[in-house]
């Protein structure tokens, strides 16, 4: 029998952004299939509600791929698929696999020769980037920056280094709670004409997204203490 496909679902990035972020093929999808590896089963099972599931939730196979024992490993999450039942994957926010756990299933599922295919949805870091004006043909997206301040401060000279040696557009994020501490940090390391665009709340009604130079910044300062966030550093 051949083996199921795993569709990788794209789920909201904020409260009441369902309208946004669903696609009709995402909703014949979810209702073709009756089993799900997940990052957090409560707002999974919410997300497919929003999405417009028929299929009533008591009849839904859900493995929660944060709560998984390192010792007995991910293999009961492919018994449906090696079963040749679809199985979806769904990320805590955005799209699967991208600043996401669940790439380790992606990745073991390639390796098992089982179908991958995306869906449409929305990614933080790529509406930051189109968003931002800054180059979308050269771009890395280097996750959370060191926490040490010494380090961290470090980090952005080289990130802001390469900006304006590759001509690259620089990406990084933060714990929410963390933002603040980053921005002045920023603001502190960088060169005056460095360009900095903060993408705040993307897809809900508090959507903030500017792009200014580090000096601009430093006249008004964002509040963005645990609202998510995007950085992106460009040359001036």
């Amino acid at each position: 029998m051949p083996y199921g496909t795993l569709y990788l679902i794209p789920v909201p990035l904020a409260e009441e952004a369902a309208a946004k972020s669903f696609t009709p093929y995402l909703g014949d999808t979810i209702n073709s299939i009756k089993e799900y590896i997940v990052e957090n089963e409560k707002t999974a099972r919410k997300f497919l509600k929003e999405a417009g599931l028929k299929t009533p939730q008591s009849e839904l196979v859900i493995h929660d791929y944060s709560k998984y024992s390192r010792d007995t490993g991910t293999s009961e999450f492919f018994k449906g698929l090696q079963a040749g039942n679809d199985v979806g994957l769904m990320s805590e926010a955005g799209c699967p696999g991208i600043a996401d756990p669940g790439a380790e299933i992606v990745d073991k599922a390639h390796r098992m020769g089982i179908k991958v295919v995306p869906l449409v949805g929305p990614s933080s870091i790529l509406l930051a980037l189109m968003a931002s004006g800054f180059n979308g043909q050269s771009f890395t997206f280097n996750g959370y920056l060191p926490i040490d301040k010494v380090l961290r401060s470090k980090k952005i000279k080289e990130l802001e280094g390469l900006a304006t040696r590759l001509d690259q557009t620089q990406i990084f994020i933060e714990t929410p709670f963390r933002n603040n501490s980053l921005l002045e940090e920023i603001l502190k390391t960088a060169s005056p004409k460095t360009k900095l665009c903060i993408a705040t709340d993307l897809t809900a009604a508090t959507e903030f997204v500017q792009t200014k130079t580090i000096m601009e910044w430093q006249k008004k300062v964002p509040e963005l203490h645990k609202r998510p966030t995007i950085f992106l550093l460009f040359h001036g």
